[in-house]
């Protein structure tokens, strides 16, 4: 249980704003359990992105602002950290293909013209996607894009480097447990109201298929994941399922 514990404070801790204690322990089976919990630990950032925009909606806001604000909250609620990565991955991957360079491109943090690029574009096409939707659409938007952490730290996926977030959970859930909750997301978005029965799931496999894009791109080009990769990957899927789900 107290993994299991530990493992609630690393991914509450690590993928949002939400104060915790820090956890006791962090090894390989915490950090495994953390990436699984990743959706549940994220369910205060998706009830915040619904909320925004049925308050939009209810008070005649513009739907393209209530989009962003929404979008906004997310961002804030979780540091800006996924964000942050798809910059740098974009500038890491844009700089060079000689991995020692590219690596230390995206370890400086700041961000140059093709990281700027890629995060005004993707930016765009989540709130293009979110505009008009509907309140759970938001919410499950940000709740697929969180899924996808458990397929990018499965077991076989290689950290690029020997430190850092990357390092720590890199290869650290067992593969059938990434796709369990691969499939559990599946089988929950047919729920998702107001739209056909296999809207839901095709988002999810749309966003699994793009951040699996990326993934297998960085672990080409960098040899791993490091934790900027996780973070863009979050924000492909989750720029993905909005399309997916946008009517």
């Amino acid at each position: 249980m107290s993994r299991w514990s530990d493992a609630v404070r690393m991914a509450v801790g690590t993928l949002t704003t939400v104060p915790v204690p820090a956890p006791r322990v962090i090894d390989r089976g915490v950090a495994g359990r953390a990436m699984l919990l990743a959706p549940l630990a994220a369910l205060p950032l998706a009830a915040a992105a619904g909320a925004i925009v049925w308050a939009g909606s209810a008070v005649g806001l513009p739907s393209l602002a209530t989009a962003a604000l929404a979008l906004g909250a997310v961002a804030l609620g979780s540091r800006g950290l996924h964000l942050d990565g798809l910059a740098d991955t974009a500038d890491g991957l844009g700089a060079s293909y000689d991995r020692a360079k590219a690596l230390d491109v995206m370890r400086r943090g700041d961000s140059g013209p093709t990281g700027v690029a890629t995060l005004v574009l993707v930016l765009l096409v989540q709130v293009g996607a979110l505009t008009g939707a509907h309140p759970v659409t938001a919410a499950a938007g940000v709740l697929i894009g969180r899924c996808t952490l458990s397929m990018a730290c499965a077991r076989g996926v290689p950290t690029a480097r020997p430190e850092g977030l990357g390092a720590t959970v890199a290869g650290s859930v067992p593969r059938v447990a990434a796709v369990a909750v691969g499939v559990v997301a599946a089988g929950l978005a047919v729920l998702l109201p107001g739209l056909p029965w296999w809207r839901g799931p095709v988002a999810v496999g749309l966003a699994y298929a793009v951040a699996g894009a990326l993934l297998w791109r960085c672990t080409k080009r960098l040899g791993g994941i490091t934790g900027d990769v996780l973070g863009a990957g979050v924000e492909a899927a989750v720029a993905a399922a909005l399309l997916a789900l946008s009517t």
